[in-house]
């Protein structure tokens, strides 16, 4: 019995029978930052036109997948608005197909809801109408809000390149208890695109308080929110008090125009007034430090108990040639200096000393002259805090060593003979330590000039 049999030529015998083998194209994907748009927006005109503020965000990457990226999309883009007046948001996505690239197609439900959680509006019809029903959002928090400051300021006075580039009718409110929770809601997507590293305030947690500041439109009587502070108020024992500024922001068509400033000064008030132990700021970037410390030395250069201590240590510095000086000097202020500030300014003793140095800055005209003795006693300083904490380990190394256990919870300790590093240890580390104490003292330089520029100091 026979078979039929089909002969089957191998494919690969003869190039010209060859199989083509097709890869598809991996999945790149892209970063959100490139194809999300975020409008900020007060009317319902405004959404879908150009018209609306484009907010640039801090960074959206950690929102989405592992690695900061959209998956599985062709095309895509993503335009949110956020409305100013109730500060819900709608999201229009579009995109030119999906597939699978090996990566998966992202949810940008899911990754979205990250950022606005509850305050996303599907419809759009639906966001549209929130400009008439959701009109006195804010108006309804303030109604049992406390009034802090009215008309307080006047236009920009530290922190903008514009001055009186705004109105001054303004007021500062204090917020406390239920309202907190549902106001702070609302504002958390502003806080994670725009407060780099942020992370949202525990709402249920009591003693947190939000500062408003907020203008009311004298023709409707509606209140926009141009920004707000979250508060932390800590016990000190026994019976004392301390705040801690949490978060500030400035809404983005404010900034710049001295409003951040204003609030800072409504918080000193209070911290004042309330006769706390001191007003603290929380891993303060940059920007907020300069203004920070630009009201401070404004405050201690009118405040007379610490004008005599400065007097002696600039009197010192005109007078002294520190190059010739085998040890360094101290320039601080006082002990009983530093704590009147705190008891009567609120400014705590890190803030201080920051300020300190920039007073003798200011105090030494012509600066030219004193230059050279000036910028020694900062070098000392800023050695002294480098170098100061590196020696309470000296002598000390830490190696590896093989182990049984997890290698990277395991090491082992030794010290050399009498607690010195090695020669040849110093010999390796003092050219690079010595470049970077000189570039610390260089940017330290920097921000005091940036920061006595803005002072007016009366002669």
């Amino acid at each position: 019995m026979g078979t039929k049999h089909q002969s089957v030529s191998n494919p690969f015998s003869d190039p010209k029978k060859r199989r083509r083998v097709g890869f598809s194209k991996i999945d790149a994907g892209v970063t959100p930052n490139e194809c999300i748009k975020i409008y900020l927006v007060s009317t319902k005109e405004e959404v879908g036109s150009p018209d609306g503020i484009l907010i640039e965000p801090v960074d959206l990457n950690h929102f989405f997948e592992e690695d900061g990226k959209i998956y599985g999309y062709q095309g895509l883009t993503i335009t949110i608005w956020l409305s100013s007046i109730s500060f819900l948001a709608h999201v229009d996505i579009s995109f030119d197909s999906t597939s699978d690239g090996g990566k998966g197609i992202t949810d940008l439900k899911s990754s979205l809801q990250n950022i606005f959680a509850e305050n996303l509006v599907e419809k759009k019809e639906d966001f549209l109408l929130t400009f008439s029903t959701e009109c006195d959002f804010v108006k309804s928090i303030v109604s049992s809000a406390k009034v802090l400051q009215k008309n307080a300021s006047n236009g920009c006075t530290g922190d903008s390149s514009h001055p009186n580039a705004e109105p001054a009718d303004v007021e500062v409110l204090q917020v406390v208890g239920m309202p907190v929770g549902h106001l702070y809601s609302r504002l958390v997507p502003l806080v994670l695109l725009l407060v780099d590293g942020s992370n949202p305030i525990d709402v249920t947690d009591p003693r947190w308080e939000i500062y408003l500041l907020v203008r009311k439109d004298q023709e409707d009587s509606h209140y926009g929110l141009l920004g707000f502070a979250a508060v932390y108020r800590f016990h000190r024992y026994p019976d004392g008090k301390r705040l801690r500024l949490g978060q500030i922001l400035v809404v983005p068509p404010y900034q710049r125009k001295g409003y951040g400033r204003h609030l800072l000064e409504a918080l000193n008030n209070v911290a004042i007034s309330e006769n706390v132990y001191d007003l603290t700021i929380e891993e303060p970037v940059d920007s907020l430090q300069h203004v920070r410390t630009s009201i401070d030395v404004e405050r201690l250069l009118a405040f007379d108990p610490i004008q005599h201590a400065l007097n002696v240590v600039v009197s010192k510095l005109k007078h002294e040639n520190l190059s010739k000086k085998s040890q360094p000097i101290r320039f601080g202020p006082p002990t009983s200096v530093i704590e009147d500030v705190r008891k009567t300014l609120k400014i705590n003793k890190k803030q201080f000393l920051q300020c300190w140095e920039i007073l003798i800055y200011l105090s030494l005209d012509p600066f030219d002259k004193y230059m050279e003795n000036y910028r020694t006693i900062i070098s000392d300083r800023v050695k002294a805090d480098v170098i100061g904490k590196e020696s309470e380990g000296a002598g000390k190394r830490i190696i590896d060593i093989p182990t049984e256990f997890d290698q990277e919870m395991s090491f082992a300790m030794f010290k050399s003979n009498g607690g010195e590093a090695t020669s040849i240890e110093k010999d390796e580390n003092q050219g690079n330590l010595e470049e970077q104490l000189r570039q610390l003292v260089d940017e330290r330089m920097k921000e005091i000039k940036l920061v006595a520029q803005k002072i007016s100091v009366p002669r």
